[in-house]
């Protein structure tokens, strides 16, 4: 490892950068370092800017992967090297704005009732009945479950934060049976080693072969349920700013965004087709 590599980790330590984030990082100014093969401290303005464009011209990559170079480019060249930002002259980032694929309760109960190994459907339903980002449901803990209160305990959450959400009574019927059957200790949903979470990726693979049993075509990865969680409240009645505490929304705009895709709403808009006055072809018959 670089001095140069060491210097910008302890500078994303201390900027409290997430560990994926900072994964991203260092890839993307990795990549900078071998296009020039130079180290990328050694660069100048100009050669920055020309390996933007070769992502963005040349290899065509998405925005949202030239949005991570970005925001690794300034993070290092401003932060770790110290670079005042106008001297990069980095264009802004591109924000794509994607509506969620979201499921239907009744596709949701379909792709429960696929799942036959118990400690998987207790994962998906636990996912789905507290609107919890996949990093978040591996990482419960037994602790977590809050049974007098009916809350469960969301700790350290993106951004950092602990937050609470709603536990389900019919949750906490299927957690109790799934506790009897496994004893889980220190991780609710542990991995093969029982004192490590379950994986990330093998609670994706989880929800994709539900998906595939379930025969549903729709709904991208396991977050997905979070999706649901929040569009099914809204369409039950509740109230944007509750749904924004129980998910750790920090704006309640994200939360909005929900209110494009919930059916109540969709169904309240006629198309300008249906307004159309339609007649009836009046040509004589020649025949």
């Amino acid at each position: 490892m670089t001095a140069l590599r060491t210097r910008m980790i302890h500078q994303m330590q201390v900027h409290r950068l997430a560990p994926k984030t900072q994964e991203a990082y260092l890839r993307s100014i990795a990549g900078l370092a071998r296009f020039y093969h130079q180290p990328p401290d050694r660069l100048t303005p100009d050669q920055i800017r020309a390996y933007l464009r070769h992502l963005l011209v040349e290899r065509q990559l998405a925005w949202s992967s030239c949005n991570i170079v970005i925001a690794a480019m300034a993070f290092f060249y401003t932060k770790t090297l110290g670079w005042d930002a106008l001297r990069l002259k980095l264009p802004a980032r591109k924000k794509s704005r994607k509506l969620p694929e979201v499921l239907s309760p009744e596709e949701v109960q379909r792709l429960f009732t696929a799942v036959t190994n118990p400690k998987h459907r207790v994962l998906l339903m636990t996912t789905y009945a507290g609107g919890l980002r996949v990093s978040e449901v591996v990482r419960l803990r037994s602790t977590d479950i809050h049974s007098d209160r009916m809350t469960i305990r969301v700790q350290q959450a993106k951004g950092h934060k602990d937050r609470y959400t709603v536990l389900s009574e019919r949750l906490l019927t299927e957690l109790r049976g799934y506790w009897k059957l496994y004893r889980p200790q220190a991780w609710l949903f542990f991995g093969r080693d029982r004192n490590r979470p379950l994986p990330v990726q093998t609670a994706q693979k989880i929800y994709y072969l539900a998906k595939l049993k379930a025969g549903l075509r729709h709904g991208a990865g396991i977050h997905t349920l979070r999706h649901c969680f929040a569009t099914h409240l809204l369409e039950a009645g509740v109230d944007p700013r509750t749904i924004q505490v129980l998910m750790g929304h920090r704006a309640i705009s994200t939360t909005m965004g929900y209110l494009r895709i919930t059916r109540q709403h969709l169904a309240s808009v006629r198309s300008p087709f249906d307004l159309l006055a339609i007649f009836q072809d009046k040509t004589p018959d020649r025949r």
